[in-house]
């Protein structure tokens, strides 16, 4: 048993409990329900911008306490101002100490693409990730068989909500209905031991189709990684707790992404260069 295993029995007693204090009927009524979703995967191919999603998460169950007391109002607005592509907000409260409240907050502050970041799997989480006012939501291939990732998709696209699909192995790819999702991200961080290896994204970037958007998560920490996997045809730099793990995450972003566009610009005239 890994720490999935262990997350998705605690996440379908959540969802049952959650089902009946907030029926579906009520979170319909939300009024983010007639919002139409910022696009995630725009916002991620856009050339002006660094790709990076900024993470605002208090706690892992690898890391532990990372920062307890971070206010998303500040942090969120924070990490727009510092240039980041879209943020990632975990609503997961047992393992990382987030709420749905951490969310909808970022959501009235800010107008940029918010993934939910939790671990879903049933239709109800989705209709939730809508009220709360999320604009894609993640799947993990590790927790769901490939007719679940397949059903939820759907679902999730009927709601006008993108879907990032996260693996971690060249298995959990090949049996994910890749082509049914709106960008694949390819997590870093072993689910057995934590270890993490940033060649995972490079390994497994080769088996994805090439207009595929693509995210790489966990493990990244400094501008050469990016300026990398960048160079790898990664759009998408999800980044949580390097930013985290400082007094001022907001700050944090700031200058790392001044120093991305930096060392981005530099690769590029290099290859401009004539030899």
């Amino acid at each position: 048993m890994n720490i999935l295993d262990t997350i998705a029995a605690h996440k379908r007693v959540e969802v049952a409990r959650n089902r009946e204090l907030y029926p579906t009927k009520l979170l319909e009524s939300s009024i983010y329900f007639d919002t139409k979703p910022v696009s995630l995967i725009k916002y991620l191919t856009r050339q002006d911008l660094s790709g990076v999603i900024a993470e605002f998460k208090r706690q892992s169950p690898s890391k532990g306490l990372i920062h307890p007391y971070a206010k998303v109002e500040e942090v969120s607005v924070g990490y727009m101002q510092a240039g980041a592509s879209a943020l990632s907000i975990l609503t997961d409260t047992q393992f990382f100490g987030g709420s749905n409240k951490h969310l909808t907050t970022a959501r009235r502050l800010n107008f940029c693409p918010i993934l939910r970041k939790d671990f879903v799997l049933d239709e109800y989480q989705i209709l939730e990730a809508k009220s709360i006012g999320a604009d894609a939501v993640l799947l993990i291939a590790a927790m769901l068989t490939p007719a679940e990732t397949s059903h939820l998709a759907n679902f999730a696209h009927s709601l006008s909500l993108e879907v990032l699909l996260e693996v971690h192995t060249a298995n959990e790819l090949a049996r994910s209905p890749v082509d049914l999702v709106d960008a694949v991200g390819i997590n870093n961080r072993n689910l057995q031991d934590f270890t993490v290896r940033v060649e995972t994204s490079l390994e497994l970037a080769a088996l994805l189709p090439a207009h595929k958007v693509r995210v790489s998560e966990s493990g990244i920490s400094n501008v050469e990684t990016c300026v990398l996997l960048k160079k790898a045809g990664f759009h998408g730099l999800l980044i949580g707790e390097a930013f985290m793990q400082h007094p001022r995450p907001d700050k944090a972003c700031l200058s790392f992404i001044t120093e991305l566009q930096k060392a981005l610009q530099r690769a590029t005239n290099q290859e401009l260069a004539p030899a």
